[in-house]
C-alpha cells in the first residue's frame, strides 16, 4: 500500500523520530522568524518556502541527515562556510546527530531573500549586423 503524500508540514513530520522532528521544527521556526513574508507548502514531497513567488529554501529528512536546499545561488554565497558539511551545487547535508546550524541557516535565508529582492539583470539583446 502506498503511503499518502504529506499535505503540510505537520503531516510531513508526523511519523518521524522525535529528534528529527524537533530538528525540522527548529529549521522551520528559524526560516519563519528570519523571513516572515513567506508561503509554505509541500513541494517535491518536502517542506518548501517561497518568497515573492520564488523558491527560498526546501528541506527534507533522510536516514542519516537533513537535506537543506537553498538553490545553487544560496550554496554559492556561503560555500566557504560549508567545509563541515557534505554539500553539492544545490544541497547541504546536516548530520542528524549534530546540532542544527541555526546561524548558517539564518544567513542563507537572508542571502536568498536579498537575491530574490535584487532586480534581475535583463538579458542582452542579440546584435544583428548589417552590411
Amino acid at each position: 500500500m502506498l503511503e499518502a503524500k504529506p499535505i503540510d508540514f505537520d503531516a510531513y513530520v508526523a511519523n518521524l523520530p522525535s529528534n528529527i522532528r524537533n530538528s525540522l521544527r527548529l529549521i522551520r521556526q528559524v526560516i519563519i522568524e528570519t523571513n516572515p513574508e513567506f508561503n509554505e507548502s509541500i513541494s517535491y514531497g518536502m517542506p518548501a518556502f517561497k518568497y515573492k513567488g520564488k523558491p527560498l529554501v526546501y528541506f527534507a529528512s533522510y536516514k542519516n541527515h537533513i537535506g537543506f536546499y537553498p538553490t545553487s545561488s544560496g550554496i554559492k554565497a556561503v560555500e566557504s562556510e560549508l567545509t563541515k558539511f557534505k554539500y553539492s551545487k544545490g544541497a547541504i547535508q546536516f548530520p542528524i546527530d549534530k546540532k542544527v546550524p541555526i546561524s548558517l541557516i539564518k544567513k542563507i535565508i537572508k542571502i536568498r531573500r536579498a537575491q530574490i529582492d535584487a532586480p534581475s539583470i535583463p538579458k542582452r539583446e542579440k546584435r544583428t549586423t548589417t552590411k
